[in-house]
């Protein structure tokens, strides 16, 4: 007899077993990180507090957005997230939902999205949240993740659009403190990635996926994020440049970048267990920090 397949033996889940099950095809962890970003661009935009109720529809739309994306990349990642240590308990590979009605649920978020935001914002925002989707889903999940090292360097574009989501929502148009906040996210993405792909080598290696610690040395991909951890300090200090900051938010980007780019150098000559996770959750940090300091920036002077 062959043997039985964990997943008809499986008994029916309840109702919360079911809704835990697609709350966490969205990766809420990462949409949390994401959002991080938005309310402080909105204040950056309307120089001040914008209305509840917009900041309240953004803040949704673009969680139903990202939620949508994140689903979509756990049912075109199935199989390799059988594989994966780290995603194996995902509800795909232990069959808690049917692969058809993730991604039915996926395009039911996105679709909720898009109207949210258009009636809500406007249609740029929603276009540009459906644009960071499709970039996830076309260009990173399907394309770039599996074919080259750069994938996440690339594709890491798509979690830099909630800025330019979160001004649009509130200016109509995409400004250039929008992209300079999107390049922020673009630099701080390789590093912040890279470490954790370091831990988990292992498993990108057992499912073929060639991320950068994988494919080159480790030397080499602690090189790359102390690089990129420098070329963000300059990036960040750009927003001075356009006039929509002050010192308050100067002062801070510097000093989270030089903290930062300090620890990505110690990561180089480091060899402990833990000291890439360690850069991993400062990097985190990171991105929350300075953008706290660009909503206090414009609550504290303007």
């Amino acid at each position: 007899m062959g043997a039985i397949d964990v997943r008809l033996a499986r008994p029916a889940l309840t109702w919360r077993e079911t809704a835990s099950a697609y709350l966490a095809l969205t990766k809420p962890r990462i949409i949390t990180l994401l959002l991080i970003t938005t309310v402080p661009t909105m204040i950056l935009a309307a120089k001040g507090v914008p209305s509840a109720w917009l900041m309240a529809a953004t803040v949704i739309g673009g969680t139903l957005a990202a939620g949508g994306a994140n689903a979509i990349n756990c049912y075109l990642d199935r199989d390799i997230d059988e594989l994966m240590h780290r995603t194996q308990g995902r509800p795909l590979p232990l069959g808690k939902i049917e692969p058809a009605n993730a991604l039915v649920f996926a395009l039911v978020l996105e679709a909720a999205a898009f109207a949210l935001l258009t009636f809500e914002a406007n249609v740029l925002a929603a276009c540009l949240a459906l644009s960071a989707t499709a970039f996830y889903v076309f260009v990173y999940t399907m394309w770039l993740k599996r074919t080259t090292p750069q994938n996440i360097v690339i594709g890491g574009a798509a979690g830099a659009f909630p800025p330019l989501v979160a001004w649009a929502a509130v200016r109509g148009d995409v400004g250039l403190p929008a992209i300079v906040l999107f390049a922020v996210i673009f630099f701080w993405t390789p590093p912040h990635f890279w470490a954790l792909s370091i831990k988990y080598r292992d498993d990108y290696a057992r499912a073929g996926i060639p991320m950068l610690p994988v494919v080159s040395t480790l030397a080499e991909t602690k090189n790359q994020m102390f690089v990129y951890s420098v070329l963000l300090v300059p990036v960040s200090l750009l927003l001075v440049a356009t006039g929509t900051v002050s010192w308050i938010y100067g002062g801070a980007a510097l000093v989270l970048g030089a903290l930062f780019a300090g620890q990505t150098w110690r990561l180089r000559s480091e060899t402990a267990a833990r000291s890439e996770m360690s850069v991993f959750a400062f990097s985190i940090l990171y991105l929350a920090l300075i953008f706290v300091a660009v909503a206090a920036d414009q609550l504290l002077l303007r």
